[in-house]
């Protein structure tokens, strides 16, 4: 079994860091601002704002059907520059994950990602990445590479898109996340840790169940 690790830290940059790196780097402070926290496995949940959901002993979090909130339009590039928009996929459970080629955690996970999206592709289930705090993509696609990932991730190297969640919702605040968004587009569950393939399973199979 894996060891999930607790700990990681940012890639280091030259001296000589172009100016486009140090512009990501003032972006992703921002975003450390509003407590997303770089690489973190651990996290709670709760809050005001009346969240409606509850986390279990494993840390996940999830909402009941009639109770969960909108997920916020998220589109941009992904890692090879095409157009990638979650609506796309409206009607489609999505599992949400947020990672980062420098992640060790991340790179913990990827291989059951790779798996479970392979085996629930017929289920109508489409798994999607946000990848960020990567200044380039090169890293990126190669730990996609590396772990055989079959499916998109946006491009999100400053993290505007998770700035783009509202408070009070089941949002990012750690890398790795994970979200499951429902087939009406609604987020129904969320864990901020490493998953193995038995947890990330129990995620999503609720939400594939639902009619």
């Amino acid at each position: 079994m894996r060891n999930f690790s607790h700990e990681c830290r940012l890639p280091r940059f030259p001296l000589a860091a172009s100016k486009r790196r140090t512009a990501l780097l003032a972006a992703g402070a921002a975003v450390a601002a509003l407590t997303l926290s770089a690489c973190s496995s651990g996290g709670t949940s709760g809050g005001g704002n009346n969240t409606n959901f509850v986390t279990n002993s494993g840390g996940i979090s999830t909402v009941d059907k009639g109770e969960r909130r909108d997920a916020p339009k998220l589109d941009g590039k992904d890692l090879e520059g095409k157009a990638l928009d979650l609506a796309d996929y409206k009607g489609k459970v999505i599992v949400l994950n947020v990672w980062g080629s420098w992640c060790p955690p991340c790179r913990a996970e990827a291989n059951y990602f790779a798996k479970v999206a392979n085996e629930t592709k017929g289920k109508d289930v489409q798994f999607i990445g946000i990848n960020t705090r990567d200044p380039q993509t090169e890293p990126a696609l190669q730990f996609e590479k590396d772990h055989n990932i079959p499916y998109p991730s946006f491009y999100d190297p400053s993290g505007k898109l998770m700035l783009r969640f509202e408070k009070g919702t089941l949002n990012p605040q750690s890398i790795p996340s994970t979200l499951v968004i429902d087939r009406d587009g609604k987020i129904a569950a969320r864990s901020l840790r490493a998953l193995s393939e038995d947890k990330l399973r129990k995620m999503v199979d609720p939400v594939i169940a639902e009619k």
